[in-house]
């Protein structure tokens, strides 16, 4: 590592080429300039942590996205809900103290086609999802807790009954799942209590993490396979000054599995990933290459 980061210092990549001088930036996204602010606590959310506000919380989301676009404001208080689908144009802003927090029912979380695993295949939507944008930032000092421990109580009681039970076999969500987007940042945020890979980006470019802190517990009642940040099929990422302890990897640069990986359409390279500033707690590997 310490050759990437004194090539990286020189504005090139190991090989020699030239590092685009978009790796350079790390200014913060300042949310005032992205649209009007929509505070779900405004448009029919209730700030009450005992409700699970799936669809009022998409409501939010939709009627951004019909209005041309703008920043989804979840304020202070505890808010619970299923999976969400932002739209082009919007983005999230979690205010300190505020916390969007994932409901413990898998019921919450459609089944749809998906990537997980190094796989294209049915699974779980993730708390935070987003798909073919242009342009999408997740901001703000507060938190998005998936809301795991029920999740992973499972899991190990069933790895318990089932030693070859695999991660796929116990059903969890992911925390945010980004895909086919490009010019996104994530800052700031708290990423934590996921019950399976807590960030996975697909098939995107130009993706920014900033200042995040993401946890999930090591000790106690362990979160299975809740890695910090999954790189799949990307080009041009730069994950900077984060702070990750999970129980698992903390960066896993993915491209697909199986026998003819190297076949399929929907698997590919990785390319133009620069890690820089980053701290790390617990974790199974700061860095590791190659899928399942």
């Amino acid at each position: 590592m310490a050759s990437i980061s004194a090539s990286a210092k020189k504005g090139v990549w190991p090989d020699g080429t030239k590092m685009d001088p978009w790796f350079e930036n790390r200014e913060k996204v300042d949310v005032n300039t992205l649209g009007k602010r929509y505070v779900i606590t405004e448009h029919g959310v209730e700030n009450d942590s005992t409700l699970i506000q799936t669809k009022a919380i998409q409501a939010v989301i939709d009627k951004a996205a019909a209005e041309g676009g703008g920043v989804v404001v979840v304020p202070q208080g505890t808010f619970l809900s299923g999976a969400v689908f932002f739209r082009q144009g919007t983005h999230l802003l979690v205010e300190e103290g505020g916390k969007l927090k994932g409901s413990e029912y898998i019921a919450d979380f459609p089944i749809l086609e998906t990537r997980i695993e190094g796989q294209t295949c049915k699974y779980f939507a993730a708390l935070v999802n987003a798909d073919n944008l242009d342009g999408f930032t997740i901001a703000g000092k507060g938190t998005i807790d998936g809301n795991g421990y029920h999740y992973w109580e499972e899991f190990w009681i069933r790895r318990k009954w089932n030693p070859q039970c695999t991660n796929k076999d116990e059903q969890r969500p992911r925390l945010v799942y980004i895909s086919n987007c490009r010019n996104v940042t994530v800052q700031d945020v708290h990423l934590q209590n996921s019950p399976f890979w807590t960030n996975h980006i697909y098939r995107c470019d130009h993706v920014r993490y900033l200042d995040c802190h993401i946890f999930a517990p090591t000790t106690g009642v362990k979160a299975p396979s809740s890695d910090a940040i999954d790189i799949d099929v990307c080009h041009d990422i730069l994950v900077s000054g984060c702070y990750m302890s999970v129980n698992d990897d903390a960066i896993a640069i993915k491209g697909g599995k199986g026998t003819w990986a190297d076949k399929a359409p929907e698997n590919g390279p990785n390319y133009n990933i620069l890690i820089d500033n980053c701290r790390y707690g617990v974790v199974h590997g700061c860095l590791t290459l190659g899928s399942e």
